[in-house]
């Protein structure tokens, strides 16, 4: 563990052409929050060409959970719009393979399995905001702690698209109860990065019943008496939408383990390839 936390560490001092070239070699396989300061970071989901107009179509219904930043063109792995040099074969540290709507395999490149059919789509990360908090002077657990951020499933129903339905997934950050206002006021403009957040308070009104055992990545801490859970829509919602769905192949980032772009967290409207 203490030799994890030190890699971490030295890939924050990375800029992004550094961060993809350690990625792409496979030195670093570690999630991605906290890393490449002030840059875009996105989901990514990878799907055969006759499946992606529905894709399309379910993120544009679901804009708060699915903000489609980047499409890259059928048969080509590369995201021109967002970065220099991105391939989205060997980009990602942890990719989650999916057969007809089961998880398969997790695996660190996807050169061998990409093919002239597959279309890639890039979703803006709730990982985005994050160097905001901290400029404001915030702390971010999982950043801290160098684990992956807790996810949940919740009970809000996406508006459905071809195969793709299934119900929103949220991620979860502890903060004082005093702070939410500033907190929701830093996250609005993030538009493309999830935005505000969704929920804040008593997680069993969105139909999480035990917020100890996220569906994805680590258990959070215990609240302290003046702490809040505060709930965004994520980007491992298509993901959700996948498990449910007859998609018979696809391929999608590990939850935590990001896209990293060139576009600054500023931007106010990424361009859509």
């Amino acid at each position: 563990m203490q030799e994890q936390t030190k890699i971490y560490n030295k890939a924050k001092t990375f800029n992004n052409s550094q961060l993809r070239a350690v990625i792409r070699s496979g030195e670093y396989k570690g999630q991605t929050a906290g890393l490449s300061k002030n840059m875009l970071q996105t989901n990514l989901i990878i799907l055969e060409k006759n499946y992606a107009l529905d894709f399309m179509i379910f993120c544009q219904r679901n804009p708060k959970a699915c903000p489609l930043v980047g499409v890259s063109d059928v048969g080509a792995p590369f995201l021109k719009t967002l970065g220099k040099n991105i391939d989205v074969r060997t980009d990602v540290p942890s990719y989650n393979i999916y057969k007809n709507g089961k998880l398969h395999r997790t695996v660190h490149e996807i050169s061998n399995l990409w093919n002239e059919n597959l279309v890639a789509f890039a979703i803006g990360c709730s990982f985005t905001f994050e160097h905001s908090l901290i400029k404001h002077g915030f702390t971010i657990d999982h950043i801290n702690e160098n684990k992956v951020v807790p996810m949940y499933n919740t009970n809000i129903k996406n508006l459905k698209s071809g195969p793709f339905g299934n119900t929103m997934v949220v991620s979860m950050r502890i903060f004082k109860k005093d702070h939410v206002n500033n907190v929701i006021n830093i996250c609005k403009k993030f538009h493309f990065a999830h935005g505000r957040p969704i929920h804040f308070g008593n997680p069993e009104e969105i139909g999480i019943f035990n917020i100890f055992e996220p569906d994805w990545g680590d258990d959070p801490r215990p609240l302290l008496e003046d702490e809040v859970n505060v709930f965004w829509a994520c980007g491992v919602t298509p993901q959700n939408a996948i498990l449910e769905s007859s998609v018979p192949f696809c391929i999608s980032h590990t939850p935590g383990y990001m896209l990293i772009t060139d576009i600054d967290e500023g931007a106010e409207i990424p361009i859509i390839q």
